[in-house]
């Protein structure tokens, strides 16, 4: 029952370790150093690449990430569970992030930036939080936390999804023919969807003209859902006010993009929140017992909608 690892190798080492401590009777393995391929049955990677049709006992495939879409699917052998990691660090972070975004725009602090470059002293007029109206992109288990963190700031709430949700204190919408009420009624958009071939391009301009002229952008999905040309020339006009970018598409983004060098975008690389070692370990170990009684495993993916 050996569980092979492909992914960054110093948190290899953190997981060996773990594993060492929590589960001696599971073999770890970390690659290139497979051993018998015949014995591996579980693997965690990022990119398994072409690795997982070369062992021929697998059964499990792990994402060591929140997401799924860095994997081709279609060279992973169709009986096999996929698994995207669901763990607290992942999860803290992202709110961490998202509330901090959040807050700043609400705070103004994008236009207090520009007063400190120019040396203004000009107060603007504070306004209540329940006047700012969030709306997050997502209702999976980051956009759900992402929100009853916010809803304890006094926000009015809401999230969109493909499906219904319910979600105490926030208003629900599910489906396409809700996509522009939601819209209409957010202020702040955060997007937290997965990357799929219907979320692909998304954010563009007629979902950024769906929003309430000088609403502001949070992204922390993927980058290929924002059309960035699109961004740009809402900023100019002012449709949209400001805008924290956690992901883009390339990624890194080049260094001649205007993006950069709009005064209300800030971008950070791809950072909002991350794989923590030592919970992920945890949350592994739980799912392979999951697995081992016979029960679905959390974050097993639906493979027809790629989350």
């Amino acid at each position: 029952m050996t569980l092979l690892y492909k992914s960054d190798p110093v948190r290899g080492a953190i997981w060996a370790e773990r594993f060492a401590d929590l589960a001696p009777d599971i073999p770890f393995r970390v690659w290139p150093d497979i051993g018998n391929p015949a014995a591996i049955r579980y693997l965690v990677a990022w990119q398994p690449d072409d690795l997982a049709a070369t062992l021929p006992a697998l059964e499990v495939v792990f994402s060591v990430g929140a997401g799924v879409d860095q994997l081709d699917l279609t060279r992973l052998p169709a009986h096999l569970p996929v698994v995207r990691m669901i763990e607290p660090g992942i999860v803290d972070g992202m709110v961490e992030y998202a509330t901090e975004a959040v807050l700043a725009i609400h705070r103004d602090l994008f236009d207090y930036a520009l007063q400190q470059q120019a040396r203004v002293w000009k107060p603007m007029p504070l306004r209540p939080a329940a006047s700012r109206r969030v709306g997050v992109l997502g209702l999976g288990v980051l956009g759900t936390a992402v929100l009853e963190r916010l809803r304890l700031f006094g926000f009015a709430c809401a999230g969109w999804s493909r499906s219904p949700h319910d979600i105490e204190g926030v208003e629900c919408f599910d489906g396409d023919a809700t996509l522009d009420a939601f819209l209409a009624r957010t202020d702040v958009l955060i997007c937290l969807l997965p990357l799929t071939d219907a979320t692909r391009g998304l954010l563009n301009r007629r979902v950024f003209a769906a929003l309430p002229k000088g609403a502001s952008i949070v992204h922390v999905g993927r980058g290929p859902q924002l059309v960035m040309d699109d961004l740009l020339e809402a900023l100019e006009r002012g449709q949209i006010h400001s805008a924290v970018i956690d992901v883009t598409d390339p990624e890194p983004l080049p260094a001649e993009h205007p993006l950069w060098s709009q005064p209300r975008v800030r971008i950070t690389p791809h950072i909002a929140s991350a794989t923590c070692a030592v919970t992920a370990v945890d949350a592994v170990l739980d799912n392979l017992r999951r697995h081992q009684a016979g029960e679905r495993m959390i974050g097993e993916i639906d493979r027809a909608r790629g989350y």
